[in-house]
């Protein structure tokens, strides 16, 4: 049996509506089936990394955590993206969002966000420490994590006056009051 070729071209950005950062929300949510992940940032499209297996196993505990702790007012989300203007989104690892968010979503708004969190991998450390904490803190997410791997470290921000501020962090036990009453072993998300 021989592989016969489809005639398919491999989906990507169009070189002149990404010069003219003329790219909008609408245009991502229509993007083909096959075409990769992408945040938009100032209408430029720009393909998220994928994640190695250990960063998917930390996103997908933490999912699991908050699905079996999250009080039932809120509900883990992961590859689903945080609409931060009409020429803006962020793609975090996981969400935990309001649980009236419709399943049919594929971003949701800043105020329907209660964490957003990026676990750090090689690839993506200053857009994780630098660059996104600023924009979801710019968009109103009222909290944010960010995973550090080997050993895995939380930092847990809550916003104050447009800015965060250092609400925790833990290598053990994430001890949190905001936006409930969180104890997570850090055992409960290592791989």
């Amino acid at each position: 049996m021989t592989a016969e070729p489809t005639g398919h071209v491999m989906w990507s950005p169009n070189p002149l509506r990404q010069r003219l950062a003329n790219y909008f929300l609408e245009d991502v949510l229509n993007l083909p089936d096959d075409a990769p992940r992408v945040e938009l940032r100032d209408g430029v499209m720009i393909v998220v990394p994928s994640p190695t297996i250990g960063h998917q196993n930390i996103g997908n505990l933490l999912w699991l955590w908050f699905r079996q702790h999250a009080p039932e007012q809120f509900r883990p989300v992961t590859a689903v993206g945080v609409a931060v203007g009409l020429k803006d989104s962020l793609e975090p690892d996981v969400l935990l969002v309001d649980a009236l968010v419709e399943d049919t979503n594929h971003y949701v708004m800043p105020d329907e966000v209660a964490i957003a969190v990026e676990v750090v991998s090689p690839g993506t450390k200053r857009r994780d420490r630098l660059e996104k904490p600023a924009e979801y803190a710019a968009a109103g997410v009222r909290h944010f994590w960010r995973i550090e791997q080997g050993p895995i470290r939380v930092h847990a921000y809550d916003l104050v006056d447009g800015r965060y501020e250092l609400a925790a962090q833990a290598e053990t036990e994430l001890v949190l009051s905001a936006p409930f009453d969180i104890r997570l072993s850090i055992r409960d998300i290592t791989p």
